[in-house]
């Protein structure tokens, strides 16, 4: 019987969980809606070694910079299939170019220190497992949508800037294709096909339902999160070639207008 234990049973995992059991497999999970307790080690290490599969979609904790899964569990790993999902923000600002897997990391250029999601992805493809990369994510309940329809949505006045998402749908497909076609270790983009301005999905979103796009802000007026200010520091596309060739993976929602469309 094919087992898959994840660490952290969030908005993607769980996906990925529903996906898993429709082909036979047992799940087990740790988080609020999972069934084993983080904390609790021993019916971790019994999950880890009934398990022919572990994901893990827990980040690195923002106050100590480690991984809770590496630095708590690093050393109980067996020899399953491993994989983690990680974000495009390892490969840092690059000015609006174009990154693949072969593209540095900040980890590697000596700028890890600054990002602890890239150190945490190298450990992963230390480890032999599937490093799977995504830039942001959207999905039922987490989209531009919403952020229209509650007066959340910002344009900002940034020329040039542009962003890589994925449908949370896509990125369960190629986990799964990944997982069941015991794909080869390494890192995956999950991006889709159209990069693409912040400005620009907001403004298709509003001509969705009938509205007025927000004004044009600068930074500063807009008064972004700490966060969402560190998301426009970075400027890159992501290409996703390399899922496509190894995975067989096609993204249902090849650009946002099909993704948001969708949801109408």
């Amino acid at each position: 019987m094919a087992r898959l234990f994840i660490f952290g049973l969030g908005y993607t995992a769980k996906r990925i969980a529903r996906a898993v059991k429709a082909r036979g497999f047992e799940v087990q999970a740790t988080g609020s809606d999972g069934d084993v307790d983080f904390a609790d080690r021993g019916a971790v290490l019994a999950a880890l070694n009934a398990a022919s599969h572990v994901l893990s979609s827990v980040p690195p904790d923002r106050k100590t910079g480690l991984d809770p899964v590496l630095d708590t569990y690093g050393q109980d790993f067996g020899s399953a299939w491993y994989g983690y999902l990680s974000s495009t923000g390892v490969y840092g600002d690059q000015q609006g170019a174009w990154v693949d897997e072969s593209t540095p990391t900040v980890a590697q250029t000596g700028a890890g220190r600054r990002n602890a999601r890239a150190e945490a992805d190298a450990v992963w493809l230390e480890m032999g497992a599937r490093v799977f990369r995504l830039p942001g994510i959207y999905g039922p309940g987490r989209s531009a949508l919403e952020r229209v329809r509650e007066g959340k949505a910002r344009r900002i006045d940034m020329p040039g800037q542009v962003f890589s998402r994925v449908h949370v749908d896509d990125i369960v497909s190629g986990v799964v294709a990944a997982l069941t076609s015991d794909a080869p270790a390494g890192a995956y983009n999950f991006g889709d096909d159209l990069p693409a301005s912040g400005n620009a999905v907001t403004e298709y979103v509003c001509q969705l339902l009938g509205l007025e796009p927000p004004p044009l802000q600068t930074l500063e007026e807009a008064s972004l999160s700490e966060m969402a200010l560190g998301f426009y520091s970075e400027n890159r596309r992501v290409a996703n070639g390399k899922a496509k060739r190894v995975l067989g993976w096609e993204p249902k929602y090849p650009t946002y207008v099909e993704g948001l469309a969708a949801f109408m």
